[in-house]
């Protein structure tokens, strides 16, 4: 005979839905009681009917992901939290790539939405105005934006630029370059004011190069320009434009850090693979992609306390070699 949930409510002596939350929202469970739940789930062997349980809940037990682009070498270690954390509460996970379409963006979301209990959107591309309508009609948390109350798990991007420039000041260089990424983006905007902020704090000048688009060709593209400026350092939207630069510069027989330093943001795995070794701000991508699942199945759980809830993960440079003193020093 199958072993149900109330045969494990009945030997850890807890109710029914307490055994639901405990798995599939531990956070919302007491550490004790949460134990004496799994203890009794690994006595009995009992293992969810995913099918009987959404009969009784109305629930899916499934998650819709949404990301704007899965050639970005950032997303997938996003996506590796999202689905870890997702099978840990026996959860199934949805994914689907906009291309960098707010248009497709917008159509997946109202398509998921019939078929899965909430959703997490990495990176929306959407306007504020359409993404507050969105949240208004589907559990929907984000991660790496912040719009209104929408709940959302984000960076903290401008102590991370405080850091590079804490870095590259320290080493003698007064004269920087930020390569931009999308105008629109909320995370380049981000970046780029805590990276005015610590300019100005350490006396140091900012020269910004925008309209670049945020892929290596684009910092392939923006190589020469940053050279034309005469900065003795440059500080990348992402690693991705990062590697460009180091590309063309090592085309132009321009020496990374001897002439120039470059540093990145995100630290994505080929970023310590490269020769030299890049210099970049380094975002806990798996621990994102966990937070926004842990949000969203509280929000299911309970939306008055979850529906404005905001997380912000800290950051780490993560100094290599390219990155060295100005020519000059």
């Amino acid at each position: 005979m199958a072993v149900t949930i109330k045969d494990v409510a009945r030997v850890a002596a807890v109710s029914p839905s307490t055994v639901c939350r405990a798995l599939s929202t531990p956070g919302m469970v007491r550490t004790a009681t949460r134990e004496r739940v799994e203890r009794a789930v690994a006595e009995l062997g009992y293992s969810p009917n995913r099918a009987a349980r959404s009969l009784i809940t109305g629930r899916t037990g499934t998650l819709g992901l949404i990301v704007p682009d899965l050639g970005n070498p950032f997303f997938p270690g996003v996506v590796k939290g999202i689905q870890a954390r997702a099978r840990e509460a026996d959860h199934a996970v949805f994914l689907a790539d906009t291309d960098e379409d707010p248009a497709a963006e917008i159509q997946l979301v109202r398509t998921l939405a019939k078929q899965v209990d909430g959703i997490v959107l990495c990176s929306p591309r959407m306007d504020e105005r359409e993404l507050r309508a969105l949240a208004a009609e589907i559990p929907l948390v984000m991660l790496n934006r912040r719009v209104g109350r929408i709940p959302a798990v984000t960076f903290a991007n401008g102590d991370g630029m405080r850091q590079a420039v804490t870095h590259l000041t320290a080493l003698g260089h007064r004269r920087i370059a930020y390569v931009a990424g999308p105008r629109a983006s909320w995370s380049n905007r981000e970046r780029l004011r805590g990276l005015r902020a610590a300019t100005a704090g350490a006396g140091a000048e900012l020269v910004e190069l925008r309209g670049v688009q945020p892929r290596f060709d684009g910092g392939v593209a923006a190589a020469d320009p940053v050279l034309a400026t005469g900065v003795t350092a440059v500080i990348a939207y992402n690693d991705v434009i990062a590697l460009g630069l180091l590309s063309r510069f090592n085309a132009r027989g321009t020496a990374v850090p001897a002439t120039i330093s470059v540093i990145g943001f995100d630290d994505i795995a080929l970023a310590a693979m490269v020769h030299p070794s890049l210099t970049t701000v380094g975002l806990p991508m798996e621990s994102c992609g966990r937070a926004g699942v842990d949000l969203l199945l509280g929000l299911l759980q309970n939306k008055e306390r979850f529906a404005t809830t905001r997380r912000e993960l800290g950051t780490q440079l993560m100094v290599r070699a390219s990155t060295g003193p100005p020519p000059h020093v």
